[in-house]
């Protein structure tokens, strides 16, 4: 939690998109819906379309037998991408393409 913080304090713009909030809705205990909900709602959405899918699509046909690359990594890797941000996760060994830029905060 300290890096969300330290990413928070920093100023940086962050987005998320509809993946990020399937995977954490999915996984979502009862009673942390509100400060769930308030996360996200202090971020901008990356809006998936077209362009997202085409390049998830490159990702997958390149990465999915080499890497294990499964769809949701695949859609966010290329949201990130398309928008033109850098990626902020905890598990960069799923993610290995190289025109994805990472935040090093």
């Amino acid at each position: 939690m300290e890096s969300v913080r330290r990413l928070e304090r920093s100023g940086v713009p962050t987005y998320c998109s509809a993946v990020s909030l399937a995977e954490v809705f999915a996984g979502i205990r009862p009673g942390e819906e509100a400060v769930t909900q308030a996360f996200f709602d202090a971020r901008g959405e990356i809006v998936l379309d077209g362009q997202v899918g085409r390049t998830a699509g490159s990702y997958l046909a390149r990465y999915a037998r080499s890497h294990g690359l499964e769809l949701g990594d695949a859609l966010i890797a290329a949201a990130a991408t398309t928008a033109g941000v850098r990626l902020w996760t905890r598990n960069r060994k799923h993610y290995p393409m190289p025109d994805l830029s990472f935040y090093e905060g």
